[in-house]
């Protein structure tokens, strides 16, 4: 999540420069509940001592507005298609969902 949320400051940034400058936060979107439950709970547990320092840039960001936390089933994770080996049912359910038309089918 801290390099996503560095990439958005980018974004954002560059936005800015070129005269887009963006108000709203910008939604991130994660599939691991302890993750965002950590990020944006300030509150110190035992368990959470040994946070490194990414855990507390992502909440500051968050704190800040400049991004916002939701949660994403993992079977409803795009992302897979880009970090895991996805083939079949699951392939064709990702691909339809971003908008993108099977390579069996013809043009």
């Amino acid at each position: 999540m801290s390099h996503t949320v560095a990439e958005i400051m980018w974004i954002r940034q560059t936005l800015c420069e070129i005269g887009y400058p963006v108000q709203d936060p910008t939604p991130l979107w994660c599939d691991n509940q302890a993750a965002i439950q950590i990020a944006t709970n300030p509150v110190f547990h035992e368990r959470t001592k040994h946070i490194e320092v990414d855990c507390h840039f992502v909440r500051e960001k968050y704190e800040e507005g400049l991004i916002s936390l939701s949660h994403v089933k993992t079977g409803d994770q795009v992302a897979d298609i880009l970090t895991k080996g996805v083939t079949g049912v699951r392939m064709n359910f990702i691909c339809n969902k971003l908008g993108l038309g099977s390579s069996h089918d013809p043009t």
